[in-house]
């Protein structure tokens, strides 16, 4: 079944994880970019019209641009990733979100606590092993990523490939 996602893109992270989500990240070839999901499963694309995006846009109308770096990597069972620092502002916006979308809970529910990431590598205890140690040589090397985010983009993969449905440009002072 088709699904959507908001996930905040962080191209100033392509050139560094890249080669590793190439190899280790099956969303990768799906057309999925270097991003922090916000707000994953999200509903049906088909269902998705001008009254969603509205209340999208209404939710995340509040939400400023902000600045961010990934500078530590971390684990999950059979992932790695790199930590966005400050975490706080990813998690206001997927409050945001399940606030105006409340049917739609971040992972399904499945997790008590958001914890916002940029996955290398997913799926294998293993994989996630050789893409930690790889991931930790080219942080040394090339040091940290900072980056902005000053949009969330609406994704979605109907055709079985990921693509952008909309882009909700975050102001540069909240409320304005």
């Amino acid at each position: 079944m088709p699904i959507s996602a908001f996930i905040v893109r962080v191209a100033a992270a392509e050139a560094l994880v890249s080669p590793l989500r190439r190899r280790f990240d099956s969303t990768f070839a799906l057309g999925v970019p270097a991003h922090i999901s916000v707000l994953v499963p999200f509903m049906d694309p088909a269902d998705i019209g001008p009254d969603v995006l509205a209340r999208a846009r209404a939710a995340l109308s509040e939400v400023a641009a902000f600045d961010f770096v990934l500078r530590e990597m971390g684990r999950f069972p059979d992932t790695t990733y790199l930590a966005p620092e400050p975490a706080r502002p990813f998690v206001a916006i997927t409050q945001a979100l399940v606030c105006a979308f409340p049917a739609y809970l971040p992972y399904g529910g499945a997790h008590a606590e958001v914890i916002p990431h940029l996955s290398v590598a997913h799926g294998d205890p293993a994989l996630a092993d050789a893409a930690a140690l790889e991931l930790g040589a080219l942080l040394r090397d090339a040091g940290p990523v900072h980056a902005r985010c000053t949009s969330v983009l609406l994704i979605e993969n109907a055709t079985g490939r990921w693509r952008e449905m909309h882009a909700f440009a975050l102001q540069a002072t909240p409320g304005k």
